[in-house]
């Protein structure tokens, strides 16, 4: 039986739409970038942008990956911490109400937040206070916490903490988990290139990244990067935004086209490609056949404002996940 875990920043992300990308400069936040923050910087942002509509929505990459993977019928549990405040328990409450068991440690600090502006041309760039998500450490994580599972996803944003994640990837191979990681953002590559080179090289299972991340940890473009990437892991695949996706296993190298959106906000898109990927590849799908599901939910989850799907959306996606499974 196929059971997932995710560790993660745990973030609630605040969705901003910017008519253009004159407020980026102002607040000297690189467009597409992650840029970390305190809170006193945090604070001090939000103050700026109080004319700007805002959405809350239960974030983090890992835990959106997780999410979509729970809302594909998947058995799911996500690890992470919290503070003791109305955000983490809205945290707490929408993993419950998406089926997925928390495992949410409480810190000291206020629960993390994400700012997520979006410009005109659906670029996201990040302000992230972490808050409490940080406080998780290497010592909170036990090798029952992974024991029972069949896969193990774990997101780039956590580099920040070596120990963390050498200790999380150490629990989950002996647990006999499938490793996969999301390299997450090209400055947090740029920053711990050779750590992740050797988490890359001696854990991961399955790699995934854009064309930045790629670039940023290979120094090489998409068409060259897959290869050294699929050189290191069992699995490597750069996601190229609208022009669709590489994957490469061994000998094997699959391209793959996107499905016909409208971009509305990108927030989520990688995430949620990696859940379908991950979806397709637990159900010993082909590399094609994983993708393809990867780009159907990265391809609808773009056409909402954030990195959630109501309802209605996630049936309508299911049932091109069920065609494509008996096709």
């Amino acid at each position: 039986m196929i059971k997932i875990i995710g560790l993660g920043n745990a973030l609630v992300d605040i969705l901003m739409r910017l008519p253009n990308d004159a407020k980026l400069m102002e607040l000297e936040l690189p467009k597409g970038s992650m840029q970390l923050v305190d809170q006193e910087r945090m604070q001090s942002i939000l103050y700026q942008t109080e004319g700007f509509s805002r959405t809350l929505a239960a974030g983090g990459s890992a835990a959106n990956t997780i999410h979509g993977l729970a809302n594909l019928g998947i058995e799911t549990t996500f690890i992470g911490k919290v503070g003791d405040d109305s955000f983490g328990l809205a945290f707490a409450n929408d993993l419950n109400q998406s089926g997925i068991k928390p495992i949410l440690f409480k810190g000291k600090a206020e629960s993390g937040r994400a700012i997520a502006f979006i410009s005109p041309d659906s670029e996201r760039t990040f302000a992230v206070y972490l808050g409490a998500a940080v406080e998780l450490t290497a010592e909170d994580l036990t090798l029952d916490h992974f024991k029972g599972y069949t896969h193990f996803h774990i997101e780039g944003y956590l580099v920040q903490n070596h120990t963390l994640i050498q200790r999380a990837v150490e629990l989950a191979k002996q647990a006999g988990c499938q490793i996969s990681l999301d390299l997450a953002s090209y400055n947090v590559v740029e920053s711990n290139r050779d750590f992740l080179n050797g988490i890359v090289t001696n854990f991961a299972d399955i790699v995934f990244a854009n064309e930045e991340e790629a670039k940023a940890f290979t120094g090489k473009y998409p068409e060259e990067a897959i290869h050294e990437l699929a050189s290191l892991t069992g699995i490597a695949v750069v996601k190229l935004g609208a022009a669709g996706s590489i994957i490469k296993r061994g000998n094997e190298l699959v391209r793959l086209g996107v499905i016909d959106v409208n971009s509305i906000d990108t927030t989520g898109a990688g995430d949620l490609y990696a859940a379908g990927f991950l979806y397709g590849l637990s159900r010993g799908f082909s590399l094609e056949k994983a993708g393809t599901i990867g780009a159907i939910l990265s391809g609808h989850v773009i056409e909402v404002l954030g990195p959630k799907m109501n309802q209605e959306r996630w049936n309508k996606v299911k049932e091109m996940v069920r065609t494509l499974e008996n096709s």
